[in-house]
């Protein structure tokens, strides 16, 4: 259930992305409930997610760039995409944090 936890995850923080706080935390929330397993196992779910998210992000940006300019447009490109990625690292961690809430609700909820 982790693995499905974190692709749920990283497609819900894909259409939550234009809320600036919670919508990583939301997303993280999501994937920590799909996961289960505790807060520990929502906290994985939501940070895997979220790093995922910023990942993909980064590979999206420097294709595009090669398509568009070639290889001074892939450089640009994943230049760029490196600079979203360091600055997209508060989505995994606002993730984790709703991973662990979700998680731990859930497991509140079975006991």
């Amino acid at each position: 259930m982790l693995l499905v936890g974190v692709v749920v995850g990283f497609v819900a923080m894909a259409f939550l992305s234009f809320i600036p706080i919670l919508g990583p935390i939301l997303a993280g929330f999501i994937a920590g409930v799909i996961a289960g397993g505790g807060a520990v196992r929502g906290l994985v779910a939501g940070f895997l997610s979220g790093i995922f998210g910023a990942l993909m992000a980064w590979f999206l940006i420097g294709s595009l760039g090669l398509i568009s300019g070639g290889a001074l447009g892939a450089i640009a490109g994943s230049v760029v995409g490196a600079g979203l990625v360091i600055l997209s690292l508060y989505a995994g961690f606002l993730g984790l944090v709703g991973g662990a809430i979700g998680a731990a609700i859930r497991g509140k909820k079975k006991k």
